[in-house]
């Protein structure tokens, strides 16, 4: 399929799946997102977005050595080193358990002051810690589930894949309203539905492989300095993204609880970062769409090139292109026109003035999209061809160093200045991804030119 397939034709059997794959796996954000925001209001809706770097980052943490190992999985597939692949593939597995089991055990007893430095006290911290706590309980089941979803889609089981995904949700959306609903349990009830489906999951996702139906097979284990390094290198571009992404969430915590106390008084805090939140689930509608196409269309990438097949390499690609620029005029639109509709689904209409500042938000945040779309494409084709350096630069750049260079440079617009930062940090993303995709497409020639 990878290797023969119309461009287009794999475009719509790969990516659609992917897309729907992704978004589902994004909905249960979305839903969580929701019960919180209409049933328990805006205080649990800060504490959660307080919590929420945190958990990201050991997230991220499982997604650098899912997303690491599979490129050199798929390019060893490509040159049909088939016993290579295995034995990446079983070895990032254990070294996800092994991970997430160590930062589960450091969130659950550091979450006090983890969630203190983000400017969190009182009522607010002690919601924010036991959120957190318990996804920290759970997190050795929980985290390998992206990982796994990678894995299913290089094996050929992309509708599995969808299928699990959409499976999450479900039974994420019936755990939210037995615990918050029917138990009337607070952010703990929401913490524990999320997770339990994502154990459970997990599981499910791992079947195919344990019963040694899939393409990728669980071998005995050996580890070498040479793997670690290749799927460091490879992974980190989507790994630092995601961590300096968080940085970047909690210095933007920090500041909007400042902030909110000078646009808005007492408590204005809390408020700022309950926008903050309603922004960031309002972005889940939209994201997962453009990360689904790139991330799906990976693998056969990674193995064209692997194989020297560099015109069907760029073939594909342009499809990711106009595939995402799609996406990313459509999510504009979408932001833009109906903002209030979209702030209306996570804050409650007693909330006025959460309601108000969140449409407002939505709007100015509306242009990242007209941007956005170029950045993940680029950054995926990048790591899909293991040019993690460059990948790297874009995944920074993105993800903290433009964000903190436009958060001070707007600092005087005040939450203003904060919800058009998006905007700013994905036009110079994506000058930056234009730079470097014309140094890949030299390399390119010369590659061609040789063959």
């Amino acid at each position: 399929m990878y290797a023969t397939m119309e461009p287009w034709r794999l475009f719509f059997i790969v990516a659609l799946p992917g897309m729907i794959s992704m978004f589902a796996m994004s909905i249960y954000s979305i839903i969580e997102g929701i019960f919180i925001g209409q049933k328990l209001g805006e205080g649990a809706f800060a504490a959660v977005n307080i919590a929420m770097p945190l958990v990201m980052i050991n997230f991220a943490l499982a997604d650098l050595i899912g997303v690491g190992a599979s490129v050199p999985i798929s390019i060893a597939l490509g040159k049909k080193e088939h016993g290579e692949a295995n034995n990446v593939f079983s070895c990032s597995v254990v070294m996800i358990f092994i991970t997430s089991l160590v930062m589960g055990t450091v969130m659950f007893t550091a979450a006090r002051p983890l969630c203190h430095m983000m400017g969190a006290d009182g009522e607010l911290l002690n919601t924010a810690v036991r959120y957190l706590r318990t996804v920290a309980l759970c997190s050795p089941l929980s985290t390998i589930f992206f990982a796994m979803d990678n894995y299913l889609r290089i094996s050929g089981y992309v509708k599995t894949s969808m299928t699990i995904n959409i499976g999450s949700n479900i039974a994420t959306l019936g755990l939210l309203t037995l615990f918050l609903l029917v138990f009337e349990m607070d952010v703990v009830g929401s913490a524990l539905a999320t997770s339990l489906s994502m154990c459970l999951c997990s599981f499910v996702a791992m079947t195919p492989f344990l019963r040694g139906k899939t393409l990728l097979k669980f071998t005995k284990s050996h580890f070498n300095r040479a793997m670690f390094k290749e799927i460091a290198a490879c992974g980190s571009p989507v790994f630092l993204n995601n961590i300096a992404g968080r940085v970047t969430s909690i210095l933007l915590n920090i500041s909007l609880m400042a902030l909110g106390v000078i646009e808005f008084g007492e408590n204005g805090g809390t408020t700022a970062v309950a926008v903050y939140a309603v922004l960031m689930y309002s972005s889940d509608l939209c994201w997962p769409l453009l990360y689904g196409i790139s991330d799906s269309l990976a693998p056969s990438i990674g193995y064209n090139w692997g194989a020297g097949n560099y015109d069907r390499v760029k073939k594909i690609v342009r499809c990711a292109y106009i595939g995402t620029a799609t996406i990313g005029l459509i999510s504009t639109s979408l932001l833009f026109f109906f903002p209030g509709t979209i702030a209306s689904m996570f804050a409650k209409a007693e909330d006025a003035l959460l309601l108000a500042e969140a449409t407002h938000a939505i709007r100015l945040f509306s242009g990242a999209y007209l941007f956005r779309w170029f950045v993940v494409t680029t950054q995926g084709f990048l790591s899909a061809i293991e040019k993690p350096l460059l990948a790297t630069m874009v995944s920074v750049a993105t993800a903290l160093v433009f964000p903190v260079l436009y958060l001070g440079a707007l600092w005087s617009f005040g939450l203003d200045g904060i919800w058009f930062n998006f905007v700013g940090v994905n036009f110079s993303s994506g000058v930056l991804g234009l730079i470097l995709l014309t140094v890949v497409g030299r390399e390119i020639k010369k590659k061609k030119a040789l063959n």
